[in-house]
C-alpha cells in the first residue's frame, strides 16, 4: 500500500459499510428463524408429537424456519421469553401472567383455541373412592400438576379455597406431579387420593382409554375460565406477528390435512386473543396467594 495515498476516512467508511452489512445479515438470519417453545404440561414425547406438524405448517405459511425448543419446567419458558431466547411460546393463562409481570407487560398473547375461552379443570379420584364432594377431600393426599400451571394448580386451588379448603392446611400432603398426564398416574397408582388436571388432557386420555384414566373418575368440574394461548416476546417484528396470526386464523377443519393438525392440538378453531382476557386469572392468582 502507498502510505502517501492512504485515506483514513475512506478506510473507516469501508469498515463501517462492512460492519453494517454484517449486522443486516444477522438481522435477516434472525428474522428467518422462528424460535418456539411450550410449557411442559405433558410428557416431552407427547409435546414433540403435537408440535412437529404445527411447526411444519407455520414454516410453510410464514416462510421461516421454525425451531421448537423443549424445556424442563414452566419457569424456563417465562425466562426464555423475557430474555429473547425464544420468539413465541404456548403458555397457560397463569404462565402468561407470570411472563407479563416478568417483562413489565412487553409480551403479548395473540392467538388461542376457541376452546380456551371456556376452559375447565377436572378433579379426579380413584374409581373406588367414597368421596362425594370437594369438602370430602379434607385430610386426603392431593396431587396438583406444575406449581405454575393454570388448570393443574392455580384454578383448582382457587376453587378449593372457594369450597372452604385451604390446601396447605387441610390436605394430609400435597404433591406436584409436573404434568397433567402424570397427575392421572399419581391418582391411579395411589400416590395421591385425589388430583386436578385440565379437561383437555383428561378428555384425550379418556377417549384413548388410557390405562391410568380407566382407574379414576371425575369428582368435580370447575366453572369455565380463559386459559392457554400463544404469546410472542416483546419487540418481535409486527410483520412476523401478523404472519403467525394469519397462519393460525386460516386453519380450517374442513381441510383434511389441517384437521389432523388441529386434532392433535385439540382445537376446533383458532381465534385472536388479548391480555385483558386473562385479568380474571391474575385476580385468582392474587386471591390464591400465588402472586402479590
Amino acid at each position: 500500500m502507498n502510505l502517501s495515498t492512504f485515506k483514513p476516512r475512506f478506510f473507516l467508511g469501508v469498515i463501517s459499510v462492512l460492519l453494517c452489512c454484517a449486522f443486516l445479515s444477522q438481522q435477516v438470519h434472525a428474522q428467518g428463524v422462528l424460535r418456539v417453545s411450550a410449557i411442559p404440561d405433558e410428557s416431552p414425547t407427547e409435546l414433540q408429537r403435537k408440535f412437529l406438524p404445527l411447526g411444519e405448517y407455520l414454516s410453510k405459511e410464514t416462510g421461516m424456519k421454525v425451531e421448537f425448543t423443549p424445556v424442563t419446567d414452566y419457569a424456563a419458558v417465562v425466562e426464555a421469553l423475557a430474555t429473547n431466547k425464544i420468539d413465541m411460546a404456548w403458555l397457560g393463562g397463569f404462565t402468561y401472567i407470570q411472563a407479563k409481570i416478568r417483562t413489565n407487560g412487553s409480551v403479548k398473547p395473540i392467538i388461542q383455541r376457541l376452546e380456551d375461552e371456556k376452559f375447565t379443570s377436572k378433579f379426579i379420584i380413584p374409581e373406588n373412592s367414597s368421596v362425594k364432594s370437594l369438602g370430602d377431600l379434607k385430610g386426603k393426599t392431593f396431587a396438583f400438576g406444575s406449581p405454575s400451571s393454570t388448570s393443574g394448580h392455580l384454578m383448582p386451588r382457587f376453587y378449593l379455597m372457594k369450597a372452604g379448603i385451604n390446601p396447605d392446611k387441610d390436605f394430609k400432603s400435597i404433591a406436584f406431579s409436573g404434568a397433567h398426564d402424570a397427575t392421572v398416574a399419581f391418582v391411579a397408582s395411589g400416590k395421591a387420593e385425589a388430583g386436578a388436571l385440565n379437561s383437555s388432557v383428561w378428555d384425550k386420555l379418556s377417549d384413548a382409554k388410557n390405562p391410568n384414566a380407566e382407574k379414576v373418575k371425575v369428582l368435580y368440574t370447575t366453572p369455565p375460565y380463559h386459559d392457554y394461548n400463544w404469546t410472542v416476546r416483546g419487540g418481535l417484528d409486527a410483520s412476523v406477528v401478523k404472519k403467525i396470526s394469519d397462519a393460525f386464523l386460516k386453519l380450517n377443519t374442513n381441510d383434511p390435512a389441517q384437521k389432523e393438525l388441529m386434532d392433535l392440538q385439540r382445537a376446533s378453531k383458532y381465534i385472536a386473543t388479548k391480555s385483558s382476557n386473562y385479568d380474571e386469572i391474575e385476580k385468582a392468582a392474587i386471591g390464591a396467594g400465588l402472586i402479590k
